[in-house]
């Protein structure tokens, strides 16, 4: 069996996913091109190389609707001969990406893979695949449309399941901002990012991150999600759910260029981690944001290690109660969690956001000279991958 390895890991900077974001005049397409270029143009790649493309994507309709790892790689200028594939496992679309393209080379299908995602949620907003049909059917509405809610209603049920009242998750929340203007203040996100030329701008740095936000200013904000029906409905919830500490719409794109323990000593190729274990998990669909927490007991028993073995986690913060419900829960230590904020703070571009923490967590493990790291992240539908990492 091969052994897959990370050699390289890109991400663009965050874009605010709304019309004048930093990166809404670029189409999605070419907004993958830029990461797939870097990672061959950084990596002296032949691109020809390439045994397979695979991207998430979750929105895969307009100016994303055209197979877009398929479209980038052309976009960029690449062999025809390479082919691409799209997946959408909702929000974890790139991190099952990764998972396939890093199982493709365990199989002996690949030898050089690239994986990775995009979502440019300002030209192709959420939801527009659905526009006003049913994507559930009857058999699912049968089985659970009396409890069926929606995220922003599961994160109010998590919150209260949990005990974390508004204060904690204004806490959090501010904490994500706080650390991740830390990060790039230090320079930690500049290995990692691939500046981006858009028509009269280069944007080089994140433009979501708000180091001013405090837990004062969010708890001024409204609660985003209640009405009268479901104050009736939902007594026990608190309502603290709001902008302030959800992910921010983002447009964004990240990839991994990974080649087979062979291929890479056969190109001189210095890798940067291995893969240590991988889990993808189904729990409740109307909680919906909880499958994190049975993820990361099965991926740490297939990885053979223990909580403790962990330097650093990355819990998307699709709402500041996923993170905190998963180390109340898990056990995790505060400081390893999240250290160069989350989602909160740099947004969630949907398919794109498994490899960007991927990314993330890489670098972040061999500034700190880290050996393991663990990332998860809830999808909807009430599924959840995670992926344990091993720097090399």
């Amino acid at each position: 069996m091969q052994n897959p390895l990370i050699v390289d890991a890109v991400r663009t900077p965050m874009g605010r996913g709304k019309p004048g974001g930093a990166l809404s005049g670029i189409h999605p397409a070419q907004l993958l091109a830029s990461v797939l270029k870097a990672l061959v143009e950084r990596n002296d790649l032949d691109p020809a190389a390439v045994d397979d493309v695979i991207i998430g994507c979750v929105s895969q309709v307009g100016e994303q609707s055209a197979s877009p790892g398929r479209v980038g790689w052309l976009a960029a200028g690449y062999p025809e001969h390479v082919p691409s594939t799209t997946i959408n496992r909702m929000c974890g679309s790139s991190q099952q990406a990764v998972h396939f393209a890093a199982q493709g080379i365990m199989a002996g299908a690949y030898d050089i893979v690239i994986a990775g995602g995009v979502e440019s949620m300002s030209r192709v907003p959420m939801g527009s695949a659905r526009l006003d049909r049913d994507p559930f059917g009857p058999g699912y509405r049968e089985r659970y449309a009396p409890g069926q809610v929606s995220q922003g209603i599961a994160a109010e049920l998590v919150a209260a399941r949990f005990g974390r009242d508004r204060e904690a998750l204004g806490a959090y929340a501010a904490r994500s901002h706080q650390r991740a203007a830390s990060a790039r203040e230090a320079g930690h996100f500049a290995r990692e990012i691939v500046p981006v030329t858009t028509d009269n701008a280069l944007i080089e740095a994140d433009e979501t991150i708000r180091p001013d936000t405090t837990p004062k200013a969010l708890a001024q904000l409204k609660p985003a999600f209640v009405d009268d029906t479901m104050a009736r409905r939902f007594p026990e919830i608190r309502w603290s759910i709001h902008a302030g500490n959800s992910s921010q719409i983002t447009d964004g794109a990240a990839a991994l260029l990974l080649m087979s323990e062979a291929a890479a000593a056969r190109l001189g190729r210095t890798p940067r981690a291995r893969f240590a274990g991988f889990d993808v998990i189904g729990d409740d669909p109307i909680a919906m944001l909880t499958a994190p927490i049975p993820a990361t007991r099965r991926v740490l028993r297939k990885a053979g290690l223990d909580l403790d073995a962990i330097d650093h986690f990355e819990v998307n913060e699709a709402f500041a109660p996923v993170p905190l419900a998963w180390r109340k829960a898990i056990g995790a230590d505060d400081e390893r969690l999240n250290p160069c904020g989350g989602a909160i703070a740099l947004g969630h571009p949907l398919g794109a956001s498994g490899a960007r923490l991927m990314v993330t967590m890489l670098n972040a493990l061999e500034r700190g000279g880290g050996r393991y790291g663990l990332q998860t992240m809830c999808e909807a539908g009430g599924m959840a991958n995670a992926t344990v990492i091993e720097r090399v």
